[in-house]
């Protein structure tokens, strides 16, 4: 069974449970497989990333293999503003948010109930130079565990957006991001729109954050920020100390 998220955003659990984690979030317009039914949930994989959790069952919208296949062929996502309105013939409309899936134009028998879109929206693969411009879009949003909004974002899910609106695949956490690319030597073989990831004391991978000129990072830590970056890590001026351990930097395009 497939599935298409037909509401501006929805969370995707941990666990088929309410109080749940949140782990990350379904946009308007993302596909889905569907592996696992109970009575009030759904566990489903996530086309974009492969990424899996539970969802509400009435917050989605059922298709056919043929039309989950037809929407992995040439993605279109909404690009324009923070949130845009979509209509149906009946002038009721929907907010969704920036990264929003709009693949569904491109096949007349998917149906999300007759809405439709005429602003603006980008397919295709774009310049590293748009990278940078297109974090700049998220600067300031909330940091949010599992969000992938510029109402709520977190690191990884701010990353992945980022890169989506240009044309370019992330997985969704840090840590399978930190799988991607060809790793870097030194800082200064870097250019912007690289990813820069941090590790914690276990080594393990926790943090990453879009690589800027001049050793500037942009990146999620209680908000969208721009802070500096050295050998050690990511220093803030605010509080005058490190905040992040850099273990690697990565070109990904």
């Amino acid at each position: 069974m497939f599935g298409i998220c037909n509401l501006a955003i929805v969370p995707v659990r941990l666990e088929p449970s309410d109080p749940s984690e949140q782990v990350t979030q379904l946009l308007f317009g993302d596909h889905f497989i569907i592996t696992e039914i109970k009575e009030k949930w759904i566990k489903i994989q996530i086309a974009f990333d492969d990424y899996e959790g539970w969802i509400d069952k009435k917050q989605y919208q059922e298709i056919s293999q043929s039309q989950f296949e037809s929407l992995n062929q040439n993605p279109i996502v909404l690009s324009s503003d923070l949130i845009e309105f979509i209509s149906n013939p009946n002038n009721e409309l929907l907010p969704i948010p920036m990264g929003s899936s709009l693949s569904f134009l491109n096949d007349e028998n998917i149906n999300i109930q007759s809405f439709s879109f005429e602003g603006a929206k980008t397919c295709g693969i774009k310049s590293k130079s748009d990278i940078v411009k297109t974090a700049y879009m998220y600067l300031n949003s909330p940091y949010l565990w599992g969000g992938k909004t510029p109402f709520g974002i977190d690191c990884s899910g701010f990353t992945q957006m980022v890169y989506k609106l240009n044309g370019y695949k992330l997985f969704r956490d840090a840590s399978q991001q930190a799988t991607q690319g060809d790793a870097l030597s030194f800082i200064e073989e870097s250019e912007p729109g690289d990813l820069a990831f941090f590790d914690n004391e276990e080594g393990n991978i926790i943090h990453v954050g879009i690589m800027m000129e001049n050793n500037y990072i942009i990146h999620a830590s209680g908000k969208v920020r721009i802070d500096r970056l050295d050998h050690l890590g990511i220093y803030n001026a605010e509080i005058d100390r490190h905040t992040h351990k850099l273990r690697v930097i990565k070109k990904i395009v």
